[in-house]
């Protein structure tokens, strides 16, 4: 199993057309055969010191796939390279983690 936290900082004033995009391509890859779980999330101020900075312009997607293979394929659907071209102008950076079971 393979779990990925891709966290995007996105541009002044652009959260909820990005918030939009990203909404309409989850079931696109809840559909995705190896998708196990697709979520997009925003930072939640907990009060917890060790949660660090928190920002108002990030969006999360913490995702679960069967392998790495699945999420490689993920990363080349159509669907993302629309996603993607859609997504960029909104974006000011973007970050990719991916990990597995221990």
């Amino acid at each position: 199993m393979i779990f990925v936290i891709a966290r995007a900082e996105i541009k002044a004033g652009c959260m909820d057309e990005y918030i939009e995009i990203a909404k309409a391509n989850i079931p696109n890859v809840l559909a995705e055969e190896g998708c196990i779980s697709y979520t997009l999330t925003r930072d939640c101020a907990s009060g917890i010191p060790a949660q660090g900075e928190i920002s108002e312009n990030a969006a999360t997607f913490v995702e679960c796939w069967e392998s790495l293979e699945h999420l490689k394929k993920h990363l080349a659907a159509p669907h993302m390279a629309v996603f993607r071209d859609k997504v960029t102008p909104l974006r000011v950076s973007s970050e990719l983690k991916i990990v597995e079971n221990v």
